[in-house]
């Protein structure tokens, strides 16, 4: 039966009186033919003279929808969604050698200057005495006190995979999401490199690691931190988290807290603000880059204070374009 023939007897069967409708059901092979007819091609396999393909008729009751060919053609399925660009930042941070390398190296600075203040004590800390400036900067003293070291968490010994991942989808950055992230992100944190090794010399030195942070959960956090390879720590003794005092996110009174106790020999951070609250008073980016240049603090950096790569997030992330090229280092190709 020809394919025209075919069309013709279906929709005789559609015309038949309400009680019965018919169905053309071809064989496997005729249906494969029949399709590449309709294109005008032909299979090379079937000699010319092979009689057409069997058809089989089934009568169906009233009102019963026409089935779908087994051979039918699948609907077309959605692509995808493409997957989120990922900051140049990120890229740079969590990603690429070049951040590793630069974070090793801080490491093993702040472990050559730890070992030698632990070997000889110094008389004073490098904590700011409350009432100094930049310009004018005064240590606390360190007396008999044990020796310490003080480290920021976030991007400074922890790096936050699972959570800044979630940012890169484009869900940004919010007080209630972060809070989130503490209470249940704790095995999506990995160490930043060279800070397990560097933790774990500086502990068998005899000097005491402790961790001041801007996290709300403590609990939290010591199973972050230890989860991470980076050891035990305890609320109130080796950790201190915001709230434990009265200002807030400012870090100043904690430090000053815990160098009441400890001789600090050395801190570690990703913003200024982990040193010295000082550095947050001044938000103009040219005047803060020129405080940090400028002032007799800048001493310190590489000698009792260490700062880790971060181009993610922070104050580091401020300043236009009069901010950050000054006019007279402007150029452009001569024409």
């Amino acid at each position: 039966m020809t394919l025209r023939a075919a069309l013709v007897l279906l929709g005789a069967g559609a015309a038949l009186s309400g009680c019965v409708a018919a169905v053309v059901a071809p064989v496997a092979a005729g249906a494969t033919l029949g399709r590449k007819a309709v294109r005008g091609e032909k299979r090379p396999d079937l000699a010319p003279a092979e009689p057409g393909p069997t058809l089989t008729l089934t009568l169906l009751p009233p009102g019963t929808a026409m089935p779908v060919p087994t051979d039918a053609a699948p609907a077309p399925t959605a692509a995808p969604p493409a997957p989120a660009a990922v900051p140049e930042g990120m890229q740079y941070l969590y990603g690429s050698g070049e951040a590793a390398a630069a974070s090793m190296q801080a490491w093993r600075a702040l472990v050559r200057h730890v070992a030698d203040k632990a070997l000889r004590r110094p008389a004073e800390s490098v904590v700011l005495a409350e009432g100094a400036t930049l310009a004018r900067p005064k240590w606390l003293p360190c007396g008999k006190k044990p020796p310490a070291a003080v480290f920021d968490v976030d991007e400074t010994v922890l790096l936050n995979l699972g959570f800044e991942y979630d940012v890169a989808q484009g869900r940004p950055y919010t007080p209630e999401r972060w809070r989130a992230w503490e209470r249940t992100g704790g095995a999506k944190v990995v160490a930043v490199p060279g800070a397990s090794t560097a933790l774990a010399a500086i502990r068998t030195m005899g000097v005491e690691v402790v961790f001041n942070t801007n996290r709300t959960d403590a609990e939290a956090t010591a199973a972050a931190l230890a989860g991470a390879g980076l050891g035990a720590a305890k609320h109130g003794e080796t950790l201190f988290v915001q709230g434990d005092d009265a200002n807030g996110s400012s870090k100043d009174g904690r430090r000053r807290a815990i160098a009441e106790r400890y001789c600090v020999v050395a801190m570690a951070g990703d913003q200024l603000g982990d040193f010295s609250d000082l550095f947050d008073a001044q938000q103009d980016p040219a005047g803060r880059r020129a405080e940090t240049l400028s002032t007799p603090v800048n001493a310190r950096f590489g000698a009792g204070w260490f700062l880790l790569p971060n181009p993610v997030y922070g104050s580091a992330l401020k300043g236009g374009v009069d901010d950050v090229f000054p006019q007279d280092m402007r150029w452009s190709e001569p024409q």
